[in-house]
């Protein structure tokens, strides 16, 4: 009886946490692949609280177990019941049933175990069989090349293991024009099959693909295991309904996309999971790239797309290499993901969740990117390089440690369809409820072309020097709950939260600017410091909201000094403002007058400025305050 591998669902609690933020309207139409049922019915910014990572990751480790079970007891083989056969140059020989040679074309016709091993220098090996029983193909030292079609095809089975014996080499090098290319099911790649195909062992495997695709299936492709050096003019590894590596060392250096799945006519098809091994994935096009869904959830996975983010001037419409690409879904829950792309790093055409794992990017477009909803709930997530770092319709952030460095904004919320607007946009907001989140922006730090609430976690945003763009700029309702929010930038759109924001805060501008490499204080009326932050850059305006700052009372801006202790971004654990000076002064809880929404209010008293203070009294610091030079 066949085996049918079953498919590495996606567990119910990351199902949850892409949807998680996403309203009705916002959903993607197709749902998610994984045939976890989804509830669209939820209104933006929908708590993710619930969701649990580690109870996701044990779901996934128990799937894994099982398959990896299956495939081990399909991999098995019995040497005393194989039939072998020897490749001998320009022909082959056999000693049992089962196979037919006819010069340099070996076929096997019915179901059991063949051992090859030799070399067959023109030719090739055939699985043709209507038996419904496994195939297993075990490459034991066998070198196959052709100069007219794949040197390894299967035309029908039911499926087929092909096993890479212990402490062996195997090759396979294809003809760079097949003759039976037009030919109706022909062959499109050096490791070809028409059926569920699994590659299993020890041994390692050399494939060239000079036409067309590396190794290709039309059904299911698994990499269970081996050592696997793919390289192909078009795609590395290709699975139509599903590809799916459990373990194994890739290596892929690929014209086309890296690994791919490409089935678009069932929704639960077409996906690729990576649950472990190592892959090297060199691709001129997408690195990783589903109809449906890509999962990452282990392994080592190392991508350089499209000549990585160095070439992002050679990305064009019908050229634009990502790093990993879904349709529907893109699921990072463990693992580590390095990625250097000349387009997006990661992209989803539908929603897009990191829940652990270790993942770095770097884009020459936006680092990570959904059309739909975006979560990080959790590991580590570090852009080192983008145009614009995160971007989705409905941006959360509930964990995890986020560093972004982007030319533009480092964190935007936008539509996918609309833009231009400085007016709010329905369904769009950006969400921080906990992590540690660093940014560092050419242009906008944390920009909401809908509503920002930070209710949790540490935001530290190094912002833009020109004024034309702001730390924050949000277009909807700017509130803050919880956590602690430091932004520094340009004074030119200093935004701040809302009045009415549960927990207060305090904007402070400089009249003269703070040169980067300084350090500065915010200091409360009795002169205790507050906050310390060490500026990277040309500073503004910096605006502080923690459960320290008391609305209506005074607050300073003190340059100089001290810092102490551990750095987030910029935001250190103390600091002492001895020998510092007073440069600005303000009342905590007023609005100031940015410009990038409607939350600021122009004529506010977001900055005292030297000369007095905002509500009009005499200006003089308390005894134990820093002074004015």
């Amino acid at each position: 009886m066949r085996r049918t591998l079953a498919r590495l669902t996606l567990p119910a609690a990351l199902a949850a946490a892409l949807l998680a933020g996403c309203s009705a309207t916002s959903a993607p139409e197709q749902g998610l692949s994984s045939g976890a049922s989804a509830d669209t019915s939820g209104t933006a910014g929908t708590d993710v609280a619930d969701v649990d990572p580690a109870a996701a990751d044990t779901t996934v480790q128990a799937e894994l177990d099982a398959n990896h079970d299956a495939v081990a007891a399909d991999a098995a083989w019995d040497e005393a019941s194989a039939v072998r056969v020897t490749l001998d140059g320009t022909t082959a020989s056999a000693d049992g049933d089962g196979v037919e040679v006819d010069g340099g074309t070996v076929t096997i016709t019915a179901a059991g175990t063949y051992v090859l091993t030799g070399t067959l220098s023109d030719g090739q090996v055939v699985v043709d069989t209507a038996d419904p029983e496994q195939v297993t193909l075990v490459l034991d030292g066998a070198a196959i090349t052709s100069s007219t079609t794949s040197p390894l095809q299967v035309l029908a089975a039911e499926e087929v293991v092909v096993v890479l014996a212990d402490g062996t080499a195997s090759t396979l090098v294809d003809a760079n024009t097949y003759a039976d290319a037009d030919a109706e099911d022909a062959p499109g790649a050096a490791l070809y099959s028409a059926a569920d195909l699994t590659i299993a062992g020890t041994g390692s495997l050399t494939v060239t693909g000079n036409a067309n695709d590396g190794i290709a299936s039309k059904d299911d492709l698994v990499v269970a295991s081996g050592t696997l050096d793919v390289t192909a003019v078009d795609d590395g590894l290709r699975g139509k309904d599903a590809l799916v590596v459990l373990d194994g060392d890739l290596t892929v250096d690929a014209g086309g996309d890296g690994l791919k799945a490409d089935a678009d006519d069932d929704a639960t098809r077409g996906y690729v999971h990576v649950a472990g091994g190592t892959l090297d994935v060199t691709a001129g096009d997408d690195g990783i790239t589903a109809t449906t869904d890509v999962l990452v959830g282990g392994g080592a996975v190392s991508i350089v797309a499209g000549g990585g983010a160095a070439q992002a001037a050679s990305v064009t419409e019908d050229v634009s290499p990502k790093g990993v690409a879904a349709g529907v879904a893109l699921v990072v829950g463990g693992g580590r993901l390095h990625v250097d792309a000349a387009d997006d790093a990661l992209h989803s055409d539908g929603n897009l969740t990191v829940t652990d794992g270790d993942v770095q990017v770097t884009a020459g477009d936006d680092a990570v990117h959904a059309e739909r909803g975006l979560l990080v709930g959790g590991g580590t997530l570090d852009v080192t390089a983008s145009v614009e770092g995160i971007e989705g319709e409905v941006v959360t952030i509930s964990g995890g440690d986020v560093t972004v460095v982007a030319s533009d904004d480092a964190v935007n919320g936008s539509s996918p369809t609309v833009s231009g607007s400085m007016q709010p946009i329905e369904g769009v907001a950006v969400t921080i409820s906990g992590g540690t989140v660093v940014l560092d922006a050419g242009g906008d730090g944390l920009d909401s072309n809908g509503d920002l609430t930070v209710s949790g976690g540490t935001v530290v945003v190094n912002g833009p020097t020109s004024s034309g763009n702001g730390a924050t700029d949000v277009n909807g309702t700017f509130t803050v709950s919880g956590g602690v929010l430091l932004a520094a930038g340009s004074s030119g759109m200093a935004q701040t939260p809302a009045a009415s924001s549960p927990q207060s805060f305090v904007s402070l501008t400089s009249p003269q600017g703070i040169a980067a490499g300084t350090v500065v204080h915010v200091l409360d009326a009795d002169g205790t410091v507050v906050a310390t932050f060490g500026t990277s850059k040309a500073v503004g305006s910096l605006l502080l909201s923690s459960a320290d700052v008391v609305a209506g009372e005074e607050y300073r801006l003190a340059v100089g000094g001290t810092a102490s202790g551990a750095s987030t971004g910029g935001l250190r654990e103390s600091g002492d403002a001895t020998g510092a000076s007073i440069e600005a002064d303000a009342t905590a809880g007023v609005e100031s007058g940015g410009t990038g929404g409607p939350g600021g209010r122009p004529g506010g008293g977001a900055a005292g400025g030297a000369g007095g203070r905002p509500d009009g009294r005499p200006d003089g610091p308390p005894a134990s305050a820093p002074t004015r030079p």
